[in-house]
Protein backbone atom coordinates (compact mmCIF):
# COMPACT_ATOMS: atom_id res chain seq x y z
CA UNK A 1 0.00 0.00 0.00
CA UNK A 2 1.52 3.48 -0.78
CA UNK A 3 0.92 5.59 2.03
CA UNK A 4 1.19 9.56 2.65
CA UNK A 5 1.87 11.07 5.71
CA UNK A 6 0.06 14.81 5.65
CA UNK A 7 2.06 17.62 7.91
CA UNK A 8 1.78 16.83 11.92
CA UNK A 9 2.04 12.95 11.19
CA UNK A 10 4.71 11.96 13.34
CA UNK A 11 7.21 10.78 10.89
CA UNK A 12 8.63 8.20 13.21
CA UNK A 13 5.14 5.97 12.47
CA UNK A 14 7.12 5.14 9.36
CA UNK A 15 8.97 2.62 10.81
CA UNK A 16 6.25 1.01 12.12
CA UNK A 17 4.73 0.72 8.59
CA UNK A 18 7.48 -0.97 7.24
CA UNK A 19 5.33 -3.35 4.86
CA UNK A 20 4.28 -0.27 3.33
CA UNK A 21 5.37 2.82 0.75
CA UNK A 22 5.64 5.56 3.04
CA UNK A 23 5.88 9.22 2.18
CA UNK A 24 5.52 12.15 3.50
CA UNK A 25 3.91 15.46 1.83
CA UNK A 26 6.92 17.47 2.43
CA UNK A 27 8.94 15.11 0.54
CA UNK A 28 6.52 15.30 -1.86
CA UNK A 29 6.55 18.73 -1.90
CA UNK A 30 3.90 19.13 -1.09
CA UNK A 31 4.17 20.62 2.49
CA UNK A 32 1.44 23.70 1.26
CA UNK A 33 -0.93 22.48 -0.34
CA UNK A 34 -4.85 22.61 1.42
CA UNK A 35 -6.56 19.72 2.54
CA UNK A 36 -8.65 19.70 -1.10
CA UNK A 37 -5.70 19.71 -2.66
CA UNK A 38 -3.42 17.69 -1.21
CA UNK A 39 -6.35 14.64 -1.18
CA UNK A 40 -6.43 15.74 -5.14
CA UNK A 41 -2.67 15.23 -5.97
CA UNK A 42 -2.43 12.28 -3.27
CA UNK A 43 -5.32 10.45 -5.56
CA UNK A 44 -3.81 11.38 -8.94
CA UNK A 45 -0.74 10.52 -7.44
CA UNK A 46 -1.79 6.31 -6.59
CA UNK A 47 -1.84 6.77 -2.77
CA UNK A 48 -3.99 4.53 -1.38
CA UNK A 49 -3.90 6.04 2.21
CA UNK A 50 -4.03 9.56 4.08
CA UNK A 51 -2.48 9.25 7.34
CA UNK A 52 -3.44 13.08 8.97
CA UNK A 53 -3.72 14.86 12.42
CA UNK A 54 -6.11 16.78 10.78
CA UNK A 55 -9.50 16.64 12.97
CA UNK A 56 -11.62 19.04 11.01
CA UNK A 57 -10.62 17.45 7.99
CA UNK A 58 -13.97 15.15 7.17
CA UNK A 59 -15.68 18.47 8.18
CA UNK A 60 -14.10 20.71 5.64
CA UNK A 61 -13.87 18.25 2.47
CA UNK A 62 -16.26 16.18 0.75
CA UNK A 63 -14.95 13.01 1.36
CA UNK A 64 -17.78 10.56 -0.64
CA UNK A 65 -16.62 9.28 -3.92
CA UNK A 66 -13.14 9.55 -3.18
CA UNK A 67 -10.67 6.28 -3.66
CA UNK A 68 -8.08 7.50 -1.13
CA UNK A 69 -8.43 6.05 2.40
CA UNK A 70 -8.15 8.17 5.45
CA UNK A 71 -7.12 7.94 8.64
CA UNK A 72 -7.18 10.48 11.34
CA UNK A 73 -4.86 10.44 13.97
CA UNK A 74 -6.12 12.24 17.00
CA UNK A 75 -2.72 13.66 18.08
CA UNK A 76 0.25 14.65 16.98
CA UNK A 77 2.69 13.77 20.23
CA UNK A 78 5.10 10.99 18.86
CA UNK A 79 4.63 9.32 22.88
CA UNK A 80 0.81 9.37 22.65
CA UNK A 81 0.83 8.36 19.36
CA UNK A 82 3.21 5.49 20.19
CA UNK A 83 1.19 3.57 22.51
CA UNK A 84 -1.40 3.16 20.02
CA UNK A 85 1.21 1.57 17.13
CA UNK A 86 -0.79 -1.62 17.06
CA UNK A 87 -4.07 -0.23 16.73
CA UNK A 88 -2.69 2.42 13.80
CA UNK A 89 -1.31 -1.19 12.17
CA UNK A 90 -4.81 -2.69 12.76
CA UNK A 91 -6.33 -0.04 10.81
CA UNK A 92 -4.20 0.37 7.88
CA UNK A 93 -4.26 -2.90 7.80
CA UNK A 94 -7.97 -3.14 7.26
CA UNK A 95 -9.33 0.04 5.90
CA UNK A 96 -10.46 0.01 2.12
CA UNK A 97 -10.34 2.20 -0.58
CA UNK A 98 -12.37 5.37 0.59
CA UNK A 99 -12.92 4.33 4.21
CA UNK A 100 -12.42 6.74 7.13
CA UNK A 101 -11.50 6.34 10.22
CA UNK A 102 -10.13 8.44 13.48
CA UNK A 103 -7.84 6.95 15.70
CA UNK A 104 -7.95 8.14 19.47
CA UNK A 105 -5.11 9.03 20.82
Amino acid sequence: MRILFDQGTPVPLRCHLSNHVVETAFERGWSTFHNGELLDVAEQGGYDLLITTDQNLRHQQHLTNRTLAIIVLLSTSWPRVQLRIETIQAVVERIGPGGYQEIPI
